[in-house]
């Protein structure tokens, strides 16, 4: 298995980027490129040099460095297949069940529509690291923009499927908003309660709560827990149908 060095990077407001690289083939892929600058930084200050930009989506906040980063390296720009056309960011597109190899190890493509239709996470098994983007966030998920919020429960699930020790990097930090959504929607969720102490000591201190994992967003998520009848039983709609509680959480979560 390669052993990855991972860096994850803020960029713009609230955005991170996130670079792998392979200190054996000297390989380095960024996950979107919010803003070339901070990207090139690092890059620069640990002498790495950028061969691949994996994209999520088509979101301006995710591809707006491609261009001066494709003007500063040598590098393969790979992206969903839906939006191929729309943006012409991109060198080589993937879809479903896809996978990709970076630097020797696999790179599974999983589609997760709802807030574009063209979002798209990738996991990497042997790594056990997952980058979701805007589909799942810590304690959040996106707002669903372009699609259905039948949509973006399906993509949530399949998320929630991988394995529960899967490390995941979202593509903002919107943790401690969330987890004060979260604690309005279930304020006697010890668990969560805890988790909500956790968030506000590290932003307190100017730290990202980021990464997350899945076990830790399936204990405590209330997005990824639409089918629990507890939470069901939170929002009024005890024996309601998974989608028309998600669908409820996430007007809520809308309005909050």
């Amino acid at each position: 298995m390669a052993d990855f060095d991972i860096v994850q990077l803020p960029a713009r407001s609230d955005n991170f980027a996130v670079l792998i690289h392979d200190p054996v083939s000297g390989n380095t892929a960024s996950i979107d490129a919010p803003d070339a600058a901070p990207i090139k930084a690092e890059l620069s200050a640990r002498g790495w040099r950028l061969t691949h930009i994996l994209v999520t989506h088509k979101h301006m906040d995710h591809v707006e460095g491609i261009g001066p980063l494709r003007q500063a390296y040598n590098l393969t720009v790979i992206g969903p297949q839906k939006s191929a056309a729309e943006t012409g960011l991109y060198d080589k597109t993937v879809a479903d069940g896809d996978r990709l190899e970076f630097a020797g190890a696999g790179v599974q493509v999983i589609e997760t529509p709802g807030h574009t239709l063209d979002h798209v996470s990738y996991f990497m098994p042997a790594q056990k690291v997952a980058f979701t983007a805007d589909t799942l966030f810590a304690l959040g998920c996106g707002r669903v923009f372009e699609g259905t919020p039948q949509m973006m429960w399906e993509s949530l699930k399949k998320l929630r499927a991988l394995p529960d020790e899967t490390v995941v990097y979202c593509g903002h930090e919107y943790t401690l908003a969330n987890a004060e959504f979260a604690l309005s929607v279930e304020p006697d969720n010890a668990v969560l309660a805890a988790r909500a102490d956790e968030i506000r000591a590290l932003r307190a201190a100017g730290k990202p709560t980021l990464p997350t994992t899945i076990k830790r967003e399936k204990e405590t998520n209330p997005f990824l827990r639409a089918d629990d009848p507890v939470l069901a039983g939170a929002v009024g709609m005890a024996g309601a149908d998974p989608v028309a509680v998600f669908a409820e959480v996430r007007g809520r979560k809308d309005r909050f």
